[in-house]
């Protein structure tokens, strides 16, 4: 089937192959025609007498027609070979084939029966020379040629039947069954033999293209020395590799052609004294990287070589090939010192930090002594990445590293784990006062101020530092150890340094406790809400509801939000646990009086999160909440992350209906340009500038001052935190203040608690019993 062109098998470029097959038939079509219009001659001489002329002339012009279709088809294969040929075009010569035979049929069924039986012989005749040329000249294309013939054949045998000449017609069936056969035959050897042919030239152009690169690429060459080790025999290839004429060459000693003025002062690169040790001892060597100098240039080439000896076993010299490898060697050196270095800083990398604590552990093995390794985070850095971008935090980094580099000595080695992270590894502690000086001085020079484009950056280290092989008996524990140092240092408020010690396991492995249990808590419904009345400050009347959230964990007990809160911040568990903060604050507040808000805290992990607006508005829908009724609590410290992302987000959910309040105001990052550019509903003052106020402390009552009168400009409503007494209260009033919140109106409650404040007669106080 696929000889006939019916099937493509997978494998092999069928399509190809069927292009070599059809291009034949452009270079036969004349002959073809030609004796097509010899045999319609001998047909149109033998019934002349007989039928009418007209209905053969007739017979002839369909016959031409025919012949002129098909020759028209045989043309257009004439770039066969140069492309694949398509279905259409294997269909459109099968058809072209059937046309010509179906008009040769009509002698045979039309003519015949009006002939004598030598005049049916005759037809045959001409029709089997048909045949058997189609066969013949066309046994690359079999489909064609077996449509025609059996269609042909078909028609004799039909008529060789009627006129009862059995006989004939069995000859005739016989001589298609050959015809067949033999045509698929030649068509298969044909095909194998474009096949090979193909292969065969695939490998030529193979071999010339290895043979033309090996003449052109000037990569490798001959060289050949004498027992004095002298040139002999000179190549030009080699002549061209030292740059000289190759008469200036012979004769001379292999060595100093390569050694340039190092065979004047005879300080010679060690790898030659490797190969002159070789050529004197008279040993074979191969893929030797020798580093000569050609000219002014140092260069880097692989020889090989073997003895040579003559028809008595006598040594005769050396014989052996080369190769310049300069390109390759300098890029291997180039990998390996990008594997070693950080490219943006210049500082070692991690890589060459863990080989460097390995061989110092190693040392402080053998000989008895101490290493150190510390670990150095940048405080405050992602602040400067986030507001001024990555261009001026690169530019910071690489700063941070000079700094490093003025504070080591040949003793020490620092260098950039990654990010904001350097470490200092210290080959000998013997001196234990020494680890603490260096990151004393490291702390101190990295916190003095940075001028960056023209800004003045401020930012801290904090350093943690593990001792070995006291602390650790394996870099990678003492890695960790020193990293779990560094996260004590970081949790004390930055810009200090800690050692490590044993307790540090236990914090950390609290914390991977705490985690565990963290992210099943939501599973296990182990996370409540408590809700804290906000209330108005003239009618003390409840307004709304600060949502807030309480872990009661099946392993730990109840968790302060304090520890939890920021682990979830980390893990970005705070995401789910939001959504779901969103969903249970909204359905429970369709409990309470239409005009009673409830308020969300949301972190920045939240904030930045590309689906918080859809799991706003989801929580929304399916509690039937109003938007006006929900306002999102939010702290300074996000416009500092990602101030731009913060305030999209911000905006979409404004957008909605609900509010926007900033809580904490005046504790962080606080500036007035965003405060300028997002419209909150609410400003919340900290309960540490309430307490203040309520000491008359100078300070506190100028800011609640100047936050309530910024906010009665802008339009935005005031809510004072933590009052707890009644002179706190008091005081807020004073100031102006419209919503008061804190324990002197009420702790944070179950929601049950929550729905009964709605059913007494009056609001009661809750101070007097705080």
């Amino acid at each position: 089937m696929a000889v006939l062109g019916l099937s493509s098998p997978q494998d092999g470029d069928w399509g190809r192959l069927r292009g070599l097959q059809y291009s034949n038939l452009a270079k036969i079509t004349v002959s073809r025609l030609l004796t097509h219009a010899l045999a319609a001659l001998l047909v149109i001489q033998t019934y002349l007498h007989i039928v009418n002329i007209f209905v053969l002339m007739g017979w002839a012009a369909a016959l031409a027609g025919a012949l002129y279709y098909g020759a028209k088809f045989d043309r257009s294969m004439g770039d066969a070979d140069r492309r694949r040929m398509t279905r259409q075009e294997i269909n459109s010569q099968a058809i072209s084939a059937a046309l010509t035979a179906l008009v040769w049929t009509a002698p045979v069924f039309g003519f015949a029966y009006q002939g004598t039986a030598v005049d049916r012989m005759i037809l045959w005749t001409v029709l089997a020379m048909l045949i058997t040329g189609s066969a013949m000249a066309l046994n690359a294309v079999p489909l064609g040629t077996i449509v025609f013939g059996y269609i042909v054949g078909g028609a004799m045998i039909g008529s060789f039947i009627w006129t009862g000449d059995y006989q004939i017609a069995a000859v005739v069936a016989v001589f298609l069954t050959i015809i067949t056969v033999g045509t698929i035959e030649a068509a298969r050897t044909f095909l194998s033999a474009r096949v090979a042919e193909a292969g065969i030239a695939e490998k030529s152009e193979v071999v010339s293209l290895l043979l033309r690169e090996f003449e052109e690429g000037e990569a490798d060459w001959l060289w050949q020395i004498d027992t004095s080790r002298r040139v002999r025999s000179v190549s030009p290839r080699f002549a061209f590799a030292l740059g000289l004429d190759p008469e200036d060459i012979g004769g001379k000693p292999f060595i100093q052609l390569i050694a340039g003025s190092a065979w004047e002062s005879g300080h010679f690169h060690t790898s030659l004294h490797d190969l002159a040790e070789r050529l004197k001892r008279r040993e074979s060597f191969s893929n030797l990287l020798v580093r000569v100098t050609i000219g002014e240039r140092n260069l880097w080439w692989e020889l090989s070589g073997t003895p040579k000896l003559d028809e008595n076993g006598v040594f005769d010299g050396f014989r052996g090939v080369g190769s310049d490898v300069t390109e390759q060697c300098e890029s291997s050196a180039k990998i390996a010192y990008l594997a070693r270095y950080d490219t943006l800083t210049g500082l070692p990398n991690r890589l060459l930090l863990t080989e460097t604590l390995g061989e110092a552990m190693r040392y402080a093995d053998q000989w008895r002594t101490r290493c150190a390794f510390l670990m150095i985070d940048l405080d405050r850095f992602k602040a400067v990445n986030d507001t001024l971008g990555h261009l001026v935090g690169d530019k910071l980094l690489a700063r941070v590293s000079e700094r490093l580099k003025s504070v080591v000595s040949d003793n020490e080695l620092c260098g950039r784990l990654g990010g904001d992270e350097f470490a200092v590894v210290i080959r000998d502690a013997s001196d234990v006062s020494r680890v603490s000086a260096i990151a004393q001085q490291v702390i101190d020079v990295l916190s003095a101020p940075y001028e960056v484009d023209h800004h003045t950056l401020y930012v801290g280290a904090s350093v943690g530092s593990a001792m070995g092989p006291r602390d650790g008996a394996t870099v990678e524990t003492l890695m960790r150890n020193a990293d779990l140092a560094l996260y004590r240092s970081k949790d004390e408020g930055g810009g200090r340094h800690f050692t490590y010690e044993p307790s540090l396991h236990a914090h950390a492995e609290e914390r991977r406790q705490l985690e565990f249990s963290l992210r099943r808590a939501l599973e296990r419904n182990e996370f409540t809400i408590a809700y804290q009345p906000v209330v108005d400050a003239t009618s003390e009347a409840i307004v709304s509801f600060e949502a807030l959230l309480r872990w009661n964990s099946a392993e730990h007990g109840f968790v302060s939000p304090a520890k939890f809160i920021p682990l979830a911040e980390d893990t970005r568990l705070i995401v789910p646990i939001g959504e779901w903060i969103l969903r249970e604050s909204c359905r429970e507040a369709m409990n309470w009086p239409s005009h009673v808000k409830v308020a969300v805290n949301v972190s920045g992990e939240q904030l930045l999160d590309p689906n918080f607006a859809a799991s706003v508005v989801g929580a929304l829908s399916t509690s039937g909440l109003p938007a006006n009724r929900l306002e999102i609590e939010v702290t300074e410290s996000i416009f500092v992350r990602d101030g731009t992302a913060a305030q999209a987000t911000l905006e979409q959910i404004m957008a909605l209906g609900c509010g926007v309040a900033l809580d904490d105001f005046g504790t962080g990052y606080s500036s007035l340009g965003y405060l300028r550019k997002m419209r909150f509903t609410t400003i919340k003052v900290d309960r540490s500038f309430v307490q203040g106020a309520a000491k008359n402390a100078a300070e506190s009552l100028a800011i609640i001052r100047a936050v309530v009168a910024m906010a009665d400009s802008l339009d935005m409503s005031t809510t004072a935190e933590g009052v707890e007494t009644e002179a706190e209260l008091e005081m807020i009033r004073k100031l102006g203040c419209k919503k008061i919140q804190g324990y002197y109106f009420g702790r944070p409650m179950g929601f049950v608690e929550a729905r009964g404040l709605f059913t007494r007669p009056s609001f009661q106080r809750q101070g007097a019993a705080a």
